[in-house]
């Protein structure tokens, strides 16, 4: 059965990144201790820069096993690694390079590939090769973390695109005709959807809306599509993007 979402509310930008750093900390501790990899895919845009940035600072970043750290990336536009608008960029100017993560622990989507559709191919294969999955078969990541767009898109997982809908593949190249940088590579619902714990990162007004056609009126944005088969979902959002919520919609759904 499908997850239900936790909403969780915090009172600004700045709580919204110390809770969630604290998650993941939570989560690698707990992976490790099992005897596993932490397995941590990111997110791009702005919300979680400032939580990758608590990561990389003290106290988090000497609690973090980063030496048993895989780090994976949700979706990534198709630049070069050193452009400023490429995920793997921010992150790495964030948290990656500030860490002790070996170099080995840390699979980027080629953005810069001349054919996106190769790269899809390339990083699928990967995903496979880490988590020894069987033909047919989905990585578990340990812990995802998503952020949302004004109109309701995750990844690179826009409304109306033939890849929200996706069964099969577990990576695609994708072109978000409205987005500044169009042509983007996008982990598909199946593999986010197989994980262990998802959790979106949702600051400010300017969200509040689609906040509540997701959470409350059931608005099936990609967003909303969001629902693990056999993991725990947590909406983190601060006060201005849950303005539009009842205190109902808040806790377990």
């Amino acid at each position: 059965m499908d997850a239900k979402p936790v909403v969780t509310l915090v009172d600004d930008a700045a709580a919204l990144a110390e809770t969630a750093a604290l998650a993941i900390v939570d989560a690698a501790t707990e992976a490790v201790a099992a005897g596993r990899r932490f397995s941590f895919v990111l997110a791009g845009g702005g919300t979680p820069r400032d939580t990758y940035a608590r990561l990389a600072a003290p106290p988090f970043s000497e609690r973090m096993p980063w030496d048993r750290t895989s780090v994976f990336f949700g979706d990534e536009r198709c630049v070069p690694p050193d452009h400023p608008e490429s995920n793997y960029h921010m992150a790495n100017e964030t948290l990656l390079s500030k860490v002790p993560i070996p170099l080995d622990g840390i699979f980027r989507m080629r953005g810069e590939a001349e054919n996106p559709e190769e790269a899809a191919v390339d990083y699928a294969r990967t995903l496979s090769t880490v988590f020894a999955t069987p033909r047919g078969g989905l990585p578990r990541f340990d812990f995802v973390l998503l952020g949302m767009g004004l109109d309701g898109h995750t990844a690179s997982l826009f409304p109306g695109s033939p890849a929200v809908k996706e069964i099969f593949r577990t990576v695609v190249a994708v072109h978000a005709a409205a987005a500044t940088i169009p042509q983007r590579l996008t982990l598909t619902m199946p593999p986010i959807n197989a994980a262990a714990r998802i959790m979106f990162l949702v600051a400010g007004a300017e969200k509040a809306k689609v906040v509540k056609a997701i959470l409350r009126d059931g608005a099936t944005l990609p967003a909303g599509v969001v629902r693990p088969t056999n993991g725990a979902l947590t909406w983190l959002v601060d006060r201005a993007a849950a303005g539009l919520l009842s205190p109902d919609d808040i806790g377990h759904r």
